[in-house]
């Protein structure tokens, strides 16, 4: 039998990290963080990294290990997280998976295999200086003549999955979904436990996403995407897509308003938390916990600490 696996996810600005927190020290456990852009050096306030104070001595895994002008992969993510997993299994702790980015948490928890990719070889600068010349277009007919499958479930504008998807492809010689399609045939490294939390109310969701990039911005946002662009992390790469930092960067760097810039970011956030509640809602088997506006948050750590027990963990 697989080892059990503590899963909390949802979208973004839902109290994820406070819980995960808390069900830690309830259950003598660490964090290992499962957030695309978390993994970044310098890139706390955009990414809200949890600070010193919210980590409340819990040791978190997964957070601030990269370099910014790195472009990070999936396959790097799943394999330097599993092996944290392992090591904190090892040690008779309980590990306790953390993020909003169900890719990294799915791919770890079923145990990917992508043998034979190398994120660093080269290849993603590659596609994106074919983006840049033919245009994004011409990238997602490439993926459609040859993974027809994984085309037709991207958007032909979301670059990011099209050129992953061309990159695994070539650096592997198999496409995603072959990947996707053995993987399910092999039984889970983990057996996934996973709470999700939302809002009750989606504006309220959307409310609580708004204040937090206004609390950002206040924290020095501005300040933290200029001091990623003085140290040279270019805009193509991957930790400059994520959101707060591309629309910012973008503005910085081309004379754009600012302030327009953080308001984008904010419909872009709300738009992000939209697809993650789409992806974690695929999973049958996931606990949703509904917050309140004004939410009791004993009454969630609580709720989750009986789901569980219920599930056989301590």
């Amino acid at each position: 039998m697989p080892e059990k696996l503590i899963v909390i996810c949802g979208p973004t600005a839902t109290g994820k990290t406070r819980l995960g927190v808390a069900l830690a020290q309830r259950l003598d456990g660490e964090v290992v963080s499962a957030d695309s852009m978390q993994v970044y050096r310098d890139m706390a306030i955009g990414t809200a990294r949890p600070t010193a104070e919210e980590m409340a001595g819990v040791p978190h895994h997964m957070v601030g290990t990269v370099d910014p002008r790195e472009n990070y992969s999936v396959a790097r993510y799943v394999q330097e997280a599993t092996g944290c997993v392992e090591d904190i299994l090892r040690r008779g702790k309980r590990p306790i998976l953390v993020g909003g980015t169900g890719l990294y948490i799915d791919g770890l928890c079923r145990g990917e295999n992508y043998a034979g990719f190398q994120p660093d070889s080269g290849l993603r600068q590659a596609l994106q200086a074919r983006a840049r010349a033919e245009g994004l277009d011409a990238l997602w007919r490439a993926l459609e003549e040859v993974d027809p499958e994984t085309a037709a479930r991207l958007h032909p504008h979301d670059e990011k999955r099209i050129l992953r998807a061309l990159e695994v492809w070539q650096a592997t010689g198999k496409t995603i979904s072959q990947h996707d399609r053995e993987s399910r045939q092999r039984p889970p490294r983990y057996e996934k436990v996973a709470i999700a939390l939302t809002y009750r109310d989606r504006q309220a969701l959307y409310d609580r996403i708004d204040q937090r990039v206004d609390q950002m911005v206040a924290r020095g946002l501005v300040e933290e995407v200029r001091g990623l662009l003085a140290a040279g992390v270019p805009l193509t790469g991957t930790a400059m897509q994520a959101i707060g930092y591309k629309e910012l960067a973008r503005a910085l760097t081309q004379g754009g308003d600012v302030a327009a810039a953080i308001e984008e970011v904010k419909r872009r956030s709300r738009q992000y938390a939209k697809r993650q509640l789409s992806w974690f809602r695929r999973d049958p088997g996931t606990k949703w916990i509904l917050l309140e506006k004004e939410q009791d948050f004993s009454s969630v750590i609580q709720d989750s600490t009986d789901y569980l027990r219920e599930k056989g963990l301590p």
